[in-house]
């Protein structure tokens, strides 16, 4: 990924951050004929001095199973909110008209080893931890237990973890930082004049890097 020096994001809290509010990664894989994308949702655990590890599940017939296993390393991508720029927002449209669009958007690159994982035990405590991130937020969350346990037998059969060990993860934040204090405020202005979640996303997390 091409990240020029002001739209680099390097604090793995930052990053770590993205990758939990956007857990719907691309797995990126390649054989000798092509590359191949897979989309799953990852569920990242950190500890104190390492950059984490994903964890996440894929059907058992998955052809990307055999392209992990003969991997040495897998790309892992994560998107934040984006949003397209419009030139009608730049102070110098007004004053000399040389301005043309752009897109502002955050990403992470991850880049990891994996480990694949069809033991049941590994694979329900996986889904029991997958299944608690993203039912928190409810007022009655549901639980695997809910579920008959010889049904969740079943479907255990059908799938296998794979789990990725992080050698190193990358930002891009795209935020116009390369603009100044009110081309940045009227961007925010636009983003959030078009009343759209992904549109208020990106102007709030503007809002938060340049303090508006």
């Amino acid at each position: 990924m091409y990240i020029p020096q002001h739209f680099e994001e390097t604090r793995p809290d930052v990053l770590h951050q993205l990758m939990r509010r956007y857990p719907l990664a691309t797995i990126v894989t390649r054989t000798e004929a092509e590359l191949n994308a897979t989309h799953i949702p990852l569920l990242l655990q950190t500890t104190p001095g390492s950059l984490g590890i994903l964890q996440g599940h894929v059907a058992r017939a998955n052809p990307m199973l055999g392209e992990l296993s003969q991997a040495q390393e897998t790309l892992i991508i994560f998107q934040g909110p984006d949003a397209y720029v419009s030139p009608r927002w730049y102070e110098d449209k007004a004053l000399t008209g040389k301005v043309v669009p752009t897109w502002n958007y955050l990403a992470v690159h991850a880049y990891g080893t994996v480990s694949i994982h069809d033991e049941p035990e590994w694979l329900r405590g996986h889904l029991e931890n997958l299944t608690a991130e993203n039912e928190k937020n409810f007022e009655t969350p549901w639980q695997v237990g809910d579920a008959p346990d010889e049904y969740i037998t079943r479907m255990l059969r059908g799938i296998v973890g794979i789990q990725f060990s992080l050698s190193r993860i990358v930002g891009k934040w795209k935020l116009s930082q390369n603009k100044t204090q009110l081309d940045q405020r009227t961007i925010v202005e636009g983003l959030e004049a078009q009343s759209r979640p992904e549109t208020e996303a990106l102007a709030k997390v503007m809002e938060g890097a340049f303090k508006l």
